[in-house]
């Protein structure tokens, strides 16, 4: 299976509490919410295009406790993702997690076991949220895809996504989009480490 990377994220890279002021105040932060303004039609479809690729849901602890406190208790019919969500397997990193109630689940004690649940035959395995998850698995190698949600909105506090210390990671861009609302829709394959290079000006380039 591919291990993708589903992140929402403000221009200024924070991924902290996008669908509500309360949805994640740890460290004091009180900017929760950034994204709901911008959601629309394309926004709503994309994302559950590529929930319906996922084979399997890759979480950690903290991330895994909020979805299996909420998603059970959504009981709109209408909702494009609720049934997809509680029906797909849980994975959770964790290695104080005792019990997995939000069926089907497993709990995986490290990343080793991540690694081996990706030579598994299937489709993609996705995380959603889990940014501490997902560094830690990006600076492993372990991430195949990343996507991004950009909100056109800059917030100035709340935790980055992309704050893991240790080798540099290189991306491609392999689809791109934009909705009516002003997100910006990005996927991207992991290649090795960041490529660098020396301005030899622009007649190299032309």
């Amino acid at each position: 299976m591919k291990v993708v990377l589903t992140e929402f994220v403000t221009l200024d890279g924070v991924s902290q509490g996008p669908g509500s002021p309360t949805e994640d105040i740890s460290d004091g932060f009180t900017r929760g919410g950034w994204l709901v303004p911008y959601f629309d039609e394309a926004f709503v479809r994309q994302t559950v295009d590529w929930l319906a690729r996922a084979d399997g849901l890759l979480l950690g602890r903290r991330t895994y406790e909020a979805f299996a406190r909420d998603w059970p208790r959504i009981t709109d019919p209408d909702d494009p993702f609720t049934v997809r969500m509680n029906a797909l397997p849980k994975y959770v990193v964790s290695t104080t997690l005792a019990e997995a109630n939000w069926r089907p689940a497993t709990i995986l004690t490290g990343l080793a076991d991540v690694g081996e649940l990706k030579q598994s035959s299937g489709g993609e395995l996705q995380i959603h949220g889990s940014a501490r998850l997902g560094n830690a698995l990006l600076k492993a190698g372990l991430i195949d895809v990343v996507r991004l949600v950009v909100a056109p909105t800059i917030i100035g506090s709340g935790r980055r996504l992309f704050e893991h210390p240790g080798d540099t990671a290189g991306l491609r861009l392999t689809e791109q989009a934009a909705t009516p609302s002003g997100l910006l829709l990005l996927e991207y394959e992991t290649v090795g480490a960041a490529p660098v290079a020396e301005y030899e000006g622009v007649s190299a380039f032309v």
